[in-house]
């Protein structure tokens, strides 16, 4: 293979499973909201243009739309063709990468691939999303996590299978900062660590928007902000916390390059990598709450692109011997 080949190869693989780790999250995101919407109407009617803030579209959707209502925000993160983000336009664009690279891929996972995106265009046209949300999400979800099995049981652990995984957990990481951010765009119902009703359904939202409420309540006996940004930042076994996923993505970089980790970094996308990972591991959560969380997630938000850039530099920015 060349290494034009190869860079393609691996930019593909990698989007895919970017790609349906940002559906997944943007399913079950809008999910909670749907529910938080209706365990207090009125409450929290402006709890759509916090999603729209959270997940960074607030900017685009304002393009076409003058107001976050229920229905334009679900459809605009959904199905509307002109938002890149929408789970539509991800999978779309997952099902044409893996579609270029059919050959690299176990023809079931393919299939899957293929099958989901026929079955998610069909509900468009069909208008089955009013029908009832709450399915739709959840079958969104289900697909995606059915991809997630096939990739677990049926790719080499070879280079491959390391692009994606990388992939998959710089998305994670990402989204998991975008949900935790959620209260600072709803700060002006109550503090940092408010426990007032409404904000204790907030931070639930939060947990439920990461798969988390579970895992946290076995670990934590009520819903505490200090808590709660422990768990989602630093937890060490809990797969959707930023510091397991930035631990995940190392692992995955290092695998890629062959380089051993304790004999340090060998391009700028694994000190870039280890750097952020280093400070996530080390960091109190006194020294979040001086920074402010906001700006800590924010700042952490730019690191991972930044990542995300130098990985591209190094293996997917081909250029041709001159």
């Amino acid at each position: 293979m060349t290494r034009r080949m190869l860079s393609r190869v691996a930019d593909s693989i990698y989007w895919v499973n970017r790609y349906m780790e940002r559906i997944e999250n943007y399913a079950r995101f809008i999910s909670v909201n749907i529910h938080l919407s209706l365990e207090a109407p009125g409450l929290f009617s402006e709890d759509w243009r916090a999603l729209l803030a959270a997940t960074a579209d607030e900017s685009l959707y304002h393009t076409f739309y003058d107001s976050p209502e229920r229905e334009s925000v679900i459809h605009f993160l959904t199905f509307d063709p002109r938002n890149p983000n929408a789970i539509f336009s991800c999978l779309s664009a997952a099902r044409e990468n893996a579609r270029t690279i059919r050959e690299a891929l176990p023809k079931e996972l393919w299939e899957h691939l293929n099958g989901f995106y026929l079955q998610i265009k069909e509900a468009s046209q069909r208008g089955s999303l009013w029908e009832s949300p709450e399915h739709f999400f959840e079958q969104v979800k289900k697909g995606v996590q059915l991809f997630w099995g096939m990739v677990d049981s049926t790719l080499s652990r070879q280079e491959g299978y390391y692009f994606g995984h990388l992939g998959r957990y710089l998305e994670r990481g990402d989204k998991t900062s975008r949900f935790l951010d959620i209260k600072y765009f709803t700060a002006h119902r109550g503090s940092m660590t408010s426990a007032q009703p409404q904000d204790l359904l907030i931070w639930s939202s939060v947990l439920k928007s990461v798969s988390a409420y579970n895992m946290y309540r076995q670990q934590y006996k009520s819903v505490d902000p200090e808590h709660l940004v422990a768990f989602l930042v630093t937890d060490k076994s809990f797969p959707r916390s930023i510091l397991y996923c930035v631990r995940e993505a190392e692992r995955a970089l290092y695998a890629i390059s062959g380089q051993r980790m304790e004999d340090g970094y060998s391009n700028e996308a694994e000190r870039a990598l280890g750097k952020l990972r280093h400070e996530i591991e080390y960091i109190t959560l006194d020294e979040i709450f001086t920074e402010g969380l906001h700006p800590f997630l924010d700042r952490f938000q730019r690191l991972n692109n930044q990542i995300d850039q130098e990985v591209f530099g190094h293996y997917f920015a081909w250029k041709p011997v001159e």
